[in-house]
């Protein structure tokens, strides 16, 4: 018969308790950070498109060697390496280069269409988008780690070479991550994540011994959820002119109206202004330079 006083043994997820054995093999996880990397990566980029909330699915953690995908790596791509907590431990994301051009045509109010032929190298919007899109990943990087400061991911640099960007000795031993988004009335695309057993062990062995913090739910601001994925249409106003009713009524198509464009345009939102700024172009677009924010 059994004491009364003796218990049996719990049984926990070894993933998800302190332990040797959470280190032994890091795929299960990594498995679970990308659970929670795919909810925070969907938010990031509805924020960045200013469309719908996409859905992202997480792949199945495999392994690979630097130099096998260094070899394999072809066409046009943006690699950054990005470091974790104080001493920048590195990750590789990969980004296809159809992706990157479909998010800068849809931000200059395009369809997402890829320019034909494909040019060789990102211009200077593509570099610009990259950066905001490897900052939302950074953000939701550290999201899925958890927190503490030794989980903070951000940026370092990037290159669309990975024998330039050089991120890692060619024997690095590597766990691969593949993130699927797909967005309403847009071809789904996909981004890579690269990451050194040592780094994730090292992440995986703060993330067990971070103390749990004990607190109240913050209210939401204005730049949080749920409300920062809000989509709200701005208006540029390039041209305010004033018609006598005679004269509008006897427009007709082929009639040319004099139009002067003034040098601060207004951009306004609901009617009331928020900026003001100056229109010229970037890669033969129509854009504004703010010059002013309220």
């Amino acid at each position: 018969m059994t004491p009364p006083h003796a218990r049996p043994a719990a049984s926990h997820c070894r993933e998800l308790v302190a332990g040797d054995s959470a280190l032994a093999d890091p795929k299960p996880a990594l498995a679970l950070i990308g659970e929670r990397l795919a909810r925070g990566l969907a938010l990031g980029l509805a924020r960045l498109s200013g469309d719908e909330v996409p859905s992202v699915r997480s792949g199945i953690p495999k392994d690979a060697a630097f130099a096998a995908l260094r070899d394999t790596a072809e066409g046009l791509a943006s690699h950054c390496l990005m470091g974790m907590g104080a001493s920048d431990l590195p990750l590789l994301a990969s980004f296809d280069s159809a992706p990157v051009f479909r998010l800068v045509d849809r931000a200059f109010g395009g369809p997402g269409e890829v320019p034909e032929p494909a040019p060789d190298a990102f211009p200077l919007s593509a570099e610009l988008l990259l950066a905001r899109l490897e900052r939302c990943l950074a953000d939701a990087l550290t999201f899925a780690l958890g927190p503490g400061d030794d989980h903070r991911v951000h940026p370092l640099r990037r290159d669309t070479s990975l024998r330039q960007l050089d991120p890692f000795p060619p024997d690095t031993q590597l766990l691969l991550l593949s993130l699927e988004i797909e967005e309403v009335d847009f071809p789904s695309w996909s981004l890579t994540l690269a990451l050194p057993i040592d780094t994730l062990t090292a992440a995986m062995a703060s993330q067990h011994h971070a103390p749990v913090r004990q607190g109240r739910l913050a209210t939401p601001g204005p730049t949080g959820e749920p409300f920062a994925s809000m989509p709200l249409e701005v208006t540029a106003v390039l041209v305010d002119m004033r018609l006598g009713m005679t004269r509008l009524s006897a427009l007709r198509p082929g009639d040319v109206l004099p139009v002067a464009v003034a040098r601060s345009v207004p951009l306004q939102i609901g009617g009331k202004t928020l900026a003001t700024g100056t229109i010229g172009e970037i890669d033969d677009r129509v854009a504004v330079q703010l010059t002013h924010a309220f």
